[in-house]
């Protein structure tokens, strides 16, 4: 794998602090809360400009091809060709400072100008499973919003964390912009996050990853944004076109070996066109288990004595049927079985391209079972029919923030949909799909008795560029 040179121009390594990696969590937070008081001064335009240079610089191709090749290699977990689209979909389609649009109330008594205004430091969390693309994503959000950010990345993919911020913080530097808006420590661990999640200096927590760290920012007493698990059902109704359901099930699951939480984690189908979906699913690339006791050492495998298995978190399909003795072919993309509602594959978020099949006598059945399988965390759904009414029944009751209709999961998030991308869904606090907006207080600006209705329509650009 190639290297980027992340050394000094006289040749000499970085020191300590250099491009943001601290070897100390409290030298990390005083350089964000220094650098955020000095940056917030700056107009939007700056901000701008620095987030833009960061798109350009991680967009680079040989910036973009290290930093997820190594993402792989230091995970084992996902596929290159994704861990690239997911890059650059989160370099591209994360709003920024376009995203802080102001409101403005005019009448007799004067004029009301809500802006938005940035928390200070934010503290924030980043998974292994999105590691580069959570550290993209959110900057750029953050920095819009006038904030700058430490970060706590999972242990597990600190090398690539640390790489992405390096990155990020010289595309700022060249551009004439501060240090250390974006900051982290070089080892991070339990102790270094439960430093940052103390802090007297960090206003904010944003936390991306398994429930057990969203309960803990929750509980810290500062304004937390908790974007936690999920466990998306694909709900087909007998209504549906089944060809494309099929392909845009396997799709959907199969992206970066069913990492991001979006991703489809079970199937619930109407009895009437189960055959025919399992059919057309396994023409795109599923293979079929329908052997009890295959299925039952595969459970075994991935999830030995009832824990997810590590071992095999982001394995590709082919890799997870040799651990049962299968040799499949290349082109397999993701192994299919039918279940209970209740089996272990069904109710438990596996993160890995295995799919339940579950199937139910009518769409009504089938509604009920699959908000049972989302289990209450408000994360993704994802439906194939035809009938309006089926759809708008399922939305009101599984009650999720991405709610996918005719397409794979991936669409929710920008791939092949409309609309901005974000790598922390905020299922648990209710943020939904975060963005700049998110990472900001509202300020409300009154004027009193001036600039009355009459003359606002005149004087109201000037008055918000001024103030």
């Amino acid at each position: 794998m190639a290297e980027i040179d992340m050394t000094e121009e006289s040749g000499q390594p970085i020191k300590d602090g250099e491009y943001g990696v601290f070897n100390n969590m409290n030298n990390a937070i005083d350089a964000a809360y220094i650098a955020q008081k000095k940056y917030m001064k700056q107009p939007m335009a700056f901000r701008s400009k620095l987030i833009s240079a960061m798109r350009a610089f991680m967009l680079k191709k040989e910036n973009m091809e290290v930093i997820c090749q190594m993402a792989v290699e230091e995970t084992g977990m996902g596929n290159y060709e994704h861990k690239l689209l997911k890059h650059e979909l989160a370099t591209t389609k994360t709003p920024g400072v376009e995203d802080l649009v102001s409101e403005a109330f005019a009448g007799d008594h004067g004029l009301t100008l809500i802006e938005h205004s940035p928390f200070g430091v934010i503290g924030a969390v980043s998974p292994s499973t999105n590691p580069n693309e959570t550290v993209i994503c959110n900057s750029i959000g953050m920095l819009a919003a006038g904030n700058t950010v430490i970060f706590a990345p999972h242990p597990s993919a600190k090398t690539t964390s640390a790489l992405t911020i390096k990155l990020l913080n010289k595309a700022i530097m060249e551009v004439g912009g501060p240090e250390n808006l974006i900051v982290t420590t070089a080892s991070p661990s339990i102790e270094s996050a439960n430093i940052m999640f103390t802090s007297d200096k960090i206003t904010m927590l944003c936390a991306t990853g398994g429930p057990g760290v969203v309960k803990i920012v929750l509980k810290s007493g500062k304004k937390a944004i908790g974007a936690g698990a999920g466990n998306p059902p694909a709900l087909v109704d007998e209504t549906a076109d089944i060809e494309k359901a099929a392909k845009d099930i396997i799709d959907g699951c199969c992206f970066d070996n069913n990492l991001p939480c979006i991703a489809e984690k079970e199937v619930v189908v109407v009895e009437q066109v189960a055959d025919d979906l399992v059919a057309n699913m396994k023409k795109n690339g599923a293979y079929e288990l329908t052997d009890a006791a295959k299925i039952k050492e595969l459970e075994e495998l991935v999830i030995p004595g009832g824990r997810l298995s590590r071992d095999y978190v982001g394995r590709d399909a082919k890799t997870i049927l040799k651990g049962i003795g299968i040799d499949a072919d290349p082109t397999v993309r993701v192994i299919i079985m039918e279940t209970s509602k209740d089996h272990t594959f069904a109710v438990e978020e596996l993160m890995m391209p295995v799919l339940p099949i579950i199937r139910v006598e009518n769409i009504a059945e089938g509604i009920n079972v699959a908000v049972d399988l989302e289990r209450g965390n408000r994360h993704t759904a994802i439906m194939h029919s035809t009938n309006v009414n089926n759809l708008n029944e399922m939305a009101k009751r599984v009650q999720t923030t991405i709610f996918v209709k005719n397409g794979p999961s991936y669409a929710g998030i920008g791939v092949g949909g409309e609309g901005y991308t974000t790598f922390t869904i905020a299922g648990p606090t209710g943020e939904g799909l975060t963005s700049a907006r998110t990472f900001t207080r509202k300020r409300r600006c009154v004027l009193v008795n001036q600039l009355s209705d009459t003359e606002a329509a005149f004087h109201y650009t000037t008055f918000a560029e001024n103030y």
